[in-house]
């Protein structure tokens, strides 16, 4: 039983080892993105938004003229 426990132990203290290793696989790489690019990514997420905004109240208006009561049409 002792020995399953330090193999145990011995597995567990390697993987955390190189976990760090795995980690950093863009070690090498560096951004160079400016201000233009960040920009331009901001107004794109700016159109998405602006989207979904008119998007959800219609939704909305779905939802709440499925959910009203009908009116009945009484004929005579």
């Amino acid at each position: 039983m002792k020995a399953l426990k330090n193999i145990a132990l011995t597995a567990l203290l390697t993987l955390m080892m190189a976990s760090p290793s795995l980690a950093a696989t863009t070690a090498g790489r560096v951004d160079n993105s400016g201000f233009l690019v960040w920009a331009f990514l901001g107004f794109c997420a700016l159109i998405v938004v602006a989207q979904l905004v008119p998007a959800v109240l219609v939704m909305f208006g779905i939802v709440k003229a499925v959910a009203s009561p009908k009116e009945q049409i009484h004929q005579e």
